[in-house]
C-alpha cells in the first residue's frame, strides 16, 4: 500500500479510482430491495483501496465481505480453467453475517478472464446476499499482455467477446460498471506519461514479436474493421510479419 509510482503514492490513486467510479456508475435504485441495507466491500487485498474510496464518495457504509486465504497465490494465472475456479474457492470465505440480506456493492481492480467474480457472484448469493453489483476500477481487459503477465489470448479475455450486459448475464451480477480510462489516468495523478495502456486498448508501446501476433488478432467476434486497427497498432508500419 505505500507503493510509489513517477512519485505518486499507489494506494492513493487507487483510493481516487473507487471516488471517480462512485460519481461514474453509482448504485442503481433497487424496486425489489429498496429497504435493504447496502454495503460497499472489497474483493481483497487489491480491491479494498478503491472500495474505500467508493464508500467515501458515495457515502455508502464500507464493510468486508470476503475473508482472503493469503495462503493461495493469483488465480488468474493458474495454468488452466478449473484449476482458477477450484482456487478462488479456497481463497475467500464468505461473512455471512455481514452479507445475508444486503445490497452489496463488490469493487475489484480488473476482470481478465471473469473467473474470480463469478465465483465471488455466486459464493455472496450463496451467503444471503440480495443483490450484487460489480465496479471495476479500470477499464476493460481486451487485450493480452506481453509484458510479463500470463493473460492469454484474446479469446480467453472475457471483455474482448463480451458486450457489458453480456459479462453481467455471464458473471451473475445485478449490475457492472467500469473506470473509464480517463478517469484511471486522472486518478494516477500523472497525465498517463509513462504508463501503458495496451491491455486496455490494444495500442502496443513496444512492437509485439511476430510469434506473438495471432494472440493479438484472436477473437471471432472481431469485425474486419477491428482486426486491421489490431494490425495497424500492434505491427508497426513497415514491419514484415
Amino acid at each position: 500500500p505505500d507503493s510509489r509510482l513517477y512519485d505518486q503514492n499507489v494506494h492513493g490513486a487507487r483510493q481516487r479510482m473507487g471516488e471517480l467510479l462512485a460519481r461514474q456508475a453509482p448504485l442503481p435504485a433497487s424496486a425489489d430491495h429498496a429497504d435493504a441495507e447496502v454495503m460497499v466491500m472489497p474483493v481483497p487485498e487489491s480491491g479494498v483501496p478503491a472500495a474505500q474510496g467508493f464508500s467515501r464518495a458515495s457515502g455508502i457504509p464500507y464493510g468486508d465481505g470476503l475473508v482472503k486465504n493469503r495462503y493461495i497465490g493469483r488465480t488468474f494465472i493458474a495454468p488452466d480453467q478449473k484449476v482458477r475456479a477450484d482456487a478462488v474457492r479456497l481463497k475467500y470465505s464468505p461473512l455471512r453475517d455481514n452479507i445475508a440480506g444486503k445490497r452489496l456493492v463488490v469493487v475489484d481492480d480488473s476482470i481478465v478472464r471473469g473467473t474470480t467474480q463469478k465465483a465471488v457472484v455466486r459464493m455472496l448469493r450463496e451467503a444471503g446476499a440480495a443483490e450484487v453489483h460489480l465496479r471495476i476500477m479500470s477499464p476493460p481487459y481486451r487485450w493480452p499482455c506481453f509484458y510479463g503477465m500470463d493473460t492469454g489470448a484474446r479469446s480467453e479475455l472475457l471483455a474482448a467477446n463480451l458486450d457489458i450486459e453480456e459479462i453481467r448475464v455471464h458473471l451473475g451480477a445485478d449490475s457492472i460498471a467500469y473506470l473509464d480510462l480517463d478517469g484511471l489516468i486522472e486518478a494516477t495523478g500523472t497525465g498517463g506519461a509513462g504508463f501503458c495502456s495496451a491491455c486496455l486498448t490494444g495500442t502496443y508501446p513496444v512492437e509485439v514479436p511476430v510469434h506473438l501476433r495471432p494472440a493479438v488478432l484472436e477473437g471471432n467476434d472481431m469485425p474486419a474493421s477491428g482486426l486491421e486497427r489490431a494490425v495497424r497498432e500492434a505491427v508497426p508500419a513497415g514491419v514484415d510479419g
